[in-house]
């Protein structure tokens, strides 16, 4: 596994960012004494370059897959630059020994402020979508700003850190793919990703190949989650419609009614409306009905009187032929309104899940 690293970083070091030593690791983290969090790759330390610039320090744990996430990480966030994706300015490599070394987010993860245990938020709905705005110009950048698309196959709350002025940046490619521009197909050898925000196809190979398709529908449940705050999938909500919040939002939408949340004003009413449409769309079952993120960003920044009803979410394609699946794709209004067929709620949810 070292080995596989060690070959990687020698053959790519045109494209790298610094690389420190696991002594000057301990240093700026002054032994490792401000701990920021921690999850399944290791553990995450405040840390200060000698010119005084915080950062975030991630100490990668014990290695799946020859080292894959290191690489990953380093291959792809370390060759690009883009305001919304967070910047790789170092890292370490010795043996067993595996650091990386990012720009400090002083607001932390956008996780802490979508999921809140009782009070506001103090992110307001119109600042939730400039954040969305800005994730979707990221992952918008992933798949055409560069010489080789990015896929990153774990777009969620958690991943989404926050800057002094609440600018967010896409993080963590442990699990990224790189592969050619306008690449169709990304070849993957095990699904990938975090359940509740993972592509059907990237479960259900009948759905179509795992693509660029699969960030879009991870997009689209971060923004459900953003302006429900809460998790999309909710087991304890009081009524089986609200289980699977596209559902709900859905039905609510359909009828012409607004999704509850709570005292905010009649612009941040339409702004949440906007919100969830274009997440129902980036949520479509199939990946040829999601639009791309470049669409994504055009429907974020249009009027909202200019986007079309999509089609019911579905959740399963058991009993149903795709070909019985009749959706028109297009997000924009147009004179026909676009239909799907689709189970009753309590057999979508009993079936997925």
């Amino acid at each position: 596994m070292y080995d596989n690293i060690e070959e990687f970083l020698q053959s790519h070091n045109n494209l790298l960012p610094i690389r420190y030593s696991y002594f000057a690791i301990k240093k700026m983290t002054r032994g490792f004494k401000d701990k920021l969090g921690e999850g399944g790759y290791g553990l995450v330390y405040k840390g200060k370059l000698r010119s005084g610039q915080l950062v975030a320090i991630k100490i990668l744990g014990k290695s799946k897959a020859n080292g894959q996430e290191f690489i990953n990480e380093v291959a792809t966030i370390g060759r690009i630059y883009h305001v919304n994706v967070v910047r790789l300015i170092g890292f370490c490599a010795e043996r067993s020994k595996r650091a990386l070394i990012y720009e400090f987010m002083p607001n932390g993860s956008l996780d802490k402020y979508v999921f809140l245990r009782g009070g506001s938020s103090p992110i307001k709905i119109k600042n939730m979508y400039e954040i969305s705005l800005g994730v979707a110009r990221g992952i918008e950048y992933l798949h055409r700003g560069c010489n080789m698309q990015i896929v990153h196959f774990d777009i969620k709350p958690h991943n989404i850190l926050l800057d002094e002025r609440f600018i967010p940046k896409i993080s963590d490619f442990g699990l990224a793919k790189l592969c050619p521009p306008h690449n169709d197909v990304v070849s993957l050898t095990a699904a990938r990703g975090t359940f509740g925000y993972m592509a059907p196809e990237l479960i259900n190979k009948n759905l179509g190949g795992a693509s660029h398709k699969a960030d879009v529908y991870s997009f689209g449940i971060l923004l459900m989650e953003m302006v429900g705050r809460r998790k999309t999938l909710h087991a304890s909500t009081e009524h089986l419609s609200q289980i699977y919040f596209p559902l709900w939002a859905y039905d609510k939408l359909s009828k012409g009614k607004d999704v509850e949340l709570g005292d905010v004003s009649d612009e941040e009413k339409k702004i949440a409306k906007k919100m969830v449409l274009i997440a129902l769309w980036c949520t479509q079952l199939e990946p040829v009905h999601r639009p791309s993120m470049h669409e994504v960003i055009k429907m974020l920044e249009g009027e909202f009187e200019t986007l079309e009803m999509p089609p019911k979410p579905l959740l399963s394609v058991q009993n149903k032929q795709k070909e019985d699946i009749e959706i028109d794709i297009n997000p924009i209004r147009s004179t026909n309104t676009p239909t799907g067929n689709c189970m009753d709620s309590a057999s979508l949810i009993a079936n997925a899940y």
